[in-house]
């Protein structure tokens, strides 16, 4: 399916946020996630769909010094 990520067109077959984001290869542990426009918590990843045309944000966190 055809959607957004960070404004720019992805293809998927994830069917989760958090499997988008497996898929980009980020750490789940790291990212914060917004779909249409709303923030997706970290406990309703594995819960939150991806259909056709959704747009994300995602945001990954990196510490350093």
């Amino acid at each position: 399916m055809r959607i957004q990520v960070n404004g720019e067109r992805h293809e998927t077959q994830a069917q989760t946020v958090s499997a988008l984001v497996a898929e980009l290869g980020l750490d789940i542990r790291k990212v914060a996630v917004e779909r249409n426009l709303e923030i997706v918590p970290k406990s309703l990843h594995n819960a939150t769909p991806v259909a056709e045309g959704d747009r994300f944000e995602v945001v990954q966190f990196v510490g350093g010094g």
